[in-house]
């Protein structure tokens, strides 16, 4: 891809994409594909610099809500289909999800969504502690009642799904502008007629927010409340391990959001701290591995000890019931979104990015994704939360 995309900001586009990442590019995709033409993407920084570029990588369809699981499945499908189209090789691993469950009524809620998931097509089942041992042999059964298990997910490397999209858009003839900040939007009345950034204004018509974890400030600049706040994840990288790592699925400790899977010539693993506050703070901070090593000590002993090599810290975009603002604006219809994905935004990408471009074309999406409009919130109201969050 050419660098000069990255530097000349046009003095108008139809479009204007606000955030560079994994979202931000799979809409310009689709968009593009779909015969859309002058598509401008805005990154502050690089592309993927923000959560797309440190998220697990981890793609799934076992959810509790059926629009999730939709969402999910559909972009597993593309995700297995990346090397054809957009064409790119994001290192697709199909080793399945595992659900560690230590309780009856975690096991009652997980059969209830597995049944909703085969419904839709989702070949997830229900397995035993010692099916689940035989899968991922670093576990500690005592205290199981029973897993969750999935073996069409698995996980991707998120910074070649956001180069692979990027790519295929700039060759479509979008243009990626990136270190540019979006300082304001425009209005006339119900009207959106410009974004400004850091290095000039760009008259438009329509602007589509993918900002992640910065929503709410580009949402207030068009009078658009998008209810998304930060909120830091952080995980780290084992040093190489020999003899080497078996094959395991991505596997989550349910009650203690403890997680981890191959990476290269060793394992990744992370925890999501009860503790941690609202931020756009980033710095990684090793001591929280502690909580994760007290619940490795009792779930998967081997990993306690492991020494690590680093690790990274980004941002989860987090909505008030744990699922994604997806939609047009009512008072200001040039303004869509897609964004408080509260950490499942890479693994739903692809599906977003088809809903966004039907949006945006006025068309019907594959699926109704009206439960998910920010304006479910003005009333204090929400969609029944997300319970397989982690």
């Amino acid at each position: 891809m050419s660098s000069s995309g990255f530097r000349t900001i046009p003095d108008s586009a139809d479009v204007v994409i606000v955030g560079g990442g994994v979202m931000g590019v799979s809409t310009a995709f689709h968009l593009a594909e779909a015969g859309v033409r002058n598509i401008v993407v805005v990154e502050r920084g690089d592309l993927g610099c923000g959560s797309s570029g440190k998220p697990i990588g981890g793609v799934r369809a076992q959810f509790s809500d059926p629009l999730n699981i939709e969402l999910g499945n559909r972009s597993l499908r593309a995700y297995r289909e990346f090397p054809r189209r957009p064409g790119a090789d994001i290192r697709l691993d199909t080793v399945g999800y595992l659900f560690l469950l230590d309780s009856e009524e975690q096991a009652t809620d997980f059969e209830a969504g597995v049944e909703l998931q085969n419904s839709l097509a989702v070949p997830s089942r229900m397995i035993s502690p010692d099916d689940a041992r035989r899968l991922c042999p670093y576990l500690s059964t005592d205290g199981l009642v029973a897993a969750a298990y999935s073996p069409a997910d698995g996980h991707a490397r998120p910074g070649l799904v956001v180069q692979g999209y990027a790519r295929a858009a700039a060759r479509a003839g979008v243009t990626l502008v990136t270190h540019t900040a979006v300082v304001g939007i425009d209005t006339a009345g119900s009207r959106v007629v410009a974004v400004r950034t850091g290095h000039g204004r760009i008259a438009c018509s329509t602007v589509i927010c993918t900002a992640g974890a910065w929503s709410a400030r580009i949402g207030a600049m068009a009078g658009v409340d998008l209810p998304v706040r930060p909120v830091r994840r952080q995980l780290a990288f084992t040093e190489p391990l020999a003899p080497p790592v078996p094959r395991i699925p991505f596997t989550i400790d349910f009650s203690s959001t403890a997680y981890f899977h191959n990476s290269d010539d060793g394992l990744l693993f992370g925890l999501a701290d009860p503790g941690e506050e609202d931020g756009f703070d980033t710095t990684w901070t090793p001591d929280w591995l502690e909580l994760f090593r007290t619940v490795a000590r009792h779930r998967a002993p081997a990993l306690a000890g492991l020494r690590t090599a680093g690790g990274w810290a980004g941002l989860y975009e987090v909505t008030p019931d744990h699922n994604a603002l997806i939609g047009r604006s009512a008072e200001l219809p040039g303004f869509l979104y897609a964004t408080g994905f509260s950490g499942h935004g890479f693994l739903q990408a692809p599906a977003v990015g088809e809903v966004v471009r039907d949006l945006y074309l006025e068309r019907e999406p594959f699926t109704d994704v009206s439960p998910l409009s920010a304006d479910r919130f003005r009333h204090g109201a929400g969609t029944r939360p997300e319970a397989h969050v982690v």
